[in-house]
């Protein structure tokens, strides 16, 4: 299962287990501890009274009490003393041995906070790489959907250079969209909205069909786009009707399925790059119609490791397309014209310019 970055309130979040990045005590504190203990009531703190404290990086487990979620998994993260005094092997230590507890009482879905990465001030894009790489290092053992959660903004961080050239590349290549044509959000949307912006023009997959879906008057959008003063259709990367009937008779499932064995890979070494659940990978393999998200599509392209080009390619198999004139699409060329395929840091860079995230 994923690695999913999302901000919200750990204390609200329905799982199996939360982490709560606590005092050698466990008998709460400020920050998330806090928040955590009052939001889970005095049986919890009575829980923590019987086990004697923590050792830095070391964790121990107790009930969700009035929490929505099984287990409390309490871990003390280190203080920042300048990064040469163990600190990163004891915050890889935090991270591996809450899941462990986590496997060990068979939770499938387990959160964490940026640990030490609040009053014991490790810097937080340093912390948020620990974070990435101890998770993702269990995962590609193990089956769990984990989170990584921050309360907002000001939690997270990349590096500042990083954000610095992406921010560059952005503004080099950036070309505006008329307003007919400018994408529509999610979150603007009812559920009866079609999108079919270079953002998105299919359903969530929960729910996709066996087909894709178009704007109904996409013929007369052509005309109009033909019309002298019109947008070209082209110069904003969108794929119209004809462009998709045009294409190879081989589907998105068909030619994902090559470019692995063309890769040598595995299946499940392609989804658990792709940061992929093993169940949606299956639906994929079983259905050689099936229709992926556009950010699924990528994140299997950047699995590959394919070149831009090839990602153009196996995008419009799905019927997709990227664009100059959106800024996920240009987060992606970046980091595939940059030769960085590491998905964890391409979503660590699309979470910090407030897009949506490749594979979950």
């Amino acid at each position: 299962m994923p690695l999913k970055i999302i901000r919200n309130d750990i204390t609200k979040l329905t799982c199996d287990a939360i982490v709560n990045a606590a005092n050698p005590t466990l008998l709460g504190g400020g920050g998330v501890d806090g928040a955590i203990h009052k939001a889970a009531g005095k049986g919890l703190l009575l829980e923590c009274m019987k086990l004697g404290g923590c050792k830095t990086g070391q964790a121990k487990i107790t009930g969700g009490h009035q929490l929505p979620c099984k287990y409390v998994i309490h871990t003390v993260g280190p203080k920042w003393r300048g990064g040469t005094n163990g600190e990163r092997e004891l915050l890889e230590s935090c991270y591996r041995e809450s899941l462990r507890l986590a496997l060990e009482y068979d939770c499938s879905s387990v959160a964490f906070p940026l640990i030490s990465s609040g009053v014991y001030g490790y810097p937080k894009d340093q912390a948020l790489k620990v974070a990435v790489d101890s998770i993702t290092t269990f995962l590609l053992e193990h089956d769990m959907l984990v989170y990584i959660v921050v309360f907002d903004k000001a939690s997270f961080q990349i590096g500042e250079k990083l954000f610095a050239d992406i921010a560059a590349f952005i503004d080099d290549r950036y070309v505006a969209m008329d307003p007919i044509f400018r994408q529509t959000r999610r979150d603007e949307c009812d559920e009866s909205t079609v999108l079919y912006s270079a953002e998105t023009v299919l359903p969530d997959e929960a729910d996709q069909a066996d087909q894709a879906v178009f704007p109904p008057d996409f013929a007369a959008e052509e005309s109009k786009a033909a019309a002298p003063g019109s947008p070209d259709l082209k110069r904003v990367s969108l794929l119209s009707l004809k462009d998709v009937l045009n294409q190879e008779e081989e589907s998105f499932s068909q030619a994902l399925l090559r470019k692995i064995d063309e890769k040598g890979m595995t299946d499940s070494q392609c989804y658990k790059k792709a940061n992929v659940d093993r169940k949606l990978f299956s639906k994929i393999r079983s259905n050689i119609n099936y229709h992926p998200s556009k950010t699924t599509a990528i994140a299997f392209a950047i699995a590959l490791e394919l070149s831009l080009d090839e990602t153009k390619d196996l995008l419009q198999k799905a019927g997709f397309a990227l664009s100059h004139s959106n800024k996920f699409d240009l987060i992606i060329e970046y980091f595939i014209s940059s030769g960085n395929y590491n998905i964890f840091e391409i979503n660590e860079a699309l979470f910090a310019f407030d897009q949506e995230l490749l594979g979950v």
